[in-house]
């Protein structure tokens, strides 16, 4: 792959600029006065929690693309889904009306996003379930990074429950995007080897497929605990800290 074909956007570092600044922020908070919610650090967790997201759904997005790419998929560079520009990625129900659903189940108000493959330049059936396995395995993979680092690095608490927090939306994102449901990456992965019957009702399902899902989780409290069980399940698995992730949300959601 030519090297010029991955060459991180300007966004991309102005996004980890916000990221990064927004931890250095976080730093304010101490254990003493963490429940108050002061401005300067309530601002650091949020812009923490925001850039690390718009990171996380970009690298998601990338990982599509990059392993698309690998597989047969050269013109995924032209439409620039290589550049790690997040403006790329952006689709209208995806990127606008899960996020206020998932607000109003009382999370961070998730982006999502897209990349558009042509599945048919693919070399086989396992390469293109892993085109969409590629983006929840990279939150799952960022998830135990961030776990890992809170877990080996003494850093102020603050950052400590923001890290946190951002970690248990890795796993969270990896949760729902491996559920088989049409339009999520979960289905991608098993779709190549469905009946073309299937394949087809995927199809015309996939454009409101989440939306059912999202309302079920919102309106059934059996869906919505069966989700947060296995997330919490997940994230312990992985060495999660689930008190520091709610001081986090906490923290963030200050509206709340």
């Amino acid at each position: 792959m030519p090297r010029s074909v991955v060459r991180p956007s300007l966004l991309f570092y102005a996004i980890l600029a916000v990221t990064v600044v927004g931890g250095v922020l976080t730093t304010t908070l101490g254990f003493e006065d963490i429940l108050n919610r002061p401005v300067t650090g309530t601002l650091g967790m949020f812009l923490l929690v925001i850039g690390g997201w718009a990171l996380s759904l970009t690298l998601h997005e990338f990982g599509h693309a990059f392993v698309a790419y690998k597989g047969g998929d050269h013109e995924v560079a032209a439409k620039g889904y290589l550049s790690m520009d997040i403006r790329r990625y952006t689709d209208p129900v995806m990127s606008l009306v899960l996020p206020l659903l998932i607000l109003a189940i009382g999370g961070i108000p998730l982006p999502g996003g897209a990349v558009w493959i042509n599945r048919w330049a693919l070399r086989s059936r396992a390469v293109s379930s892993w085109v969409s396995l590629a983006g929840p395995l990279s939150n799952l993979a960022i998830g135990v990074v961030l776990t890992a680092l809170v877990a080996t690095v003494s850093m102020p608490p603050g950052l400590f429950a923001g890290l946190s927090y951002l970690a248990s939306l890795q796993i969270l994102a990896f949760v729902i995007n491996i559920l088989p449901v049409p339009g999520l990456d979960g289905f991608g992965a098993v779709e190549p080897y469905l009946s073309p019957q299937l394949r087809e009702f995927g199809a015309k399902a996939r454009p409101w497929a989440p939306l059912v899902l999202f309302a079920l989780i919102i309106s059934v409290p059996a869906v919505g605990d069966a989700l947060w069980r296995l997330t919490d399940t997940v994230f312990a698995a992985v060495g999660g800290d689930a008190f520091a992730a709610a001081v986090g949300q906490y923290v963030f959601m200050f509206w709340r």
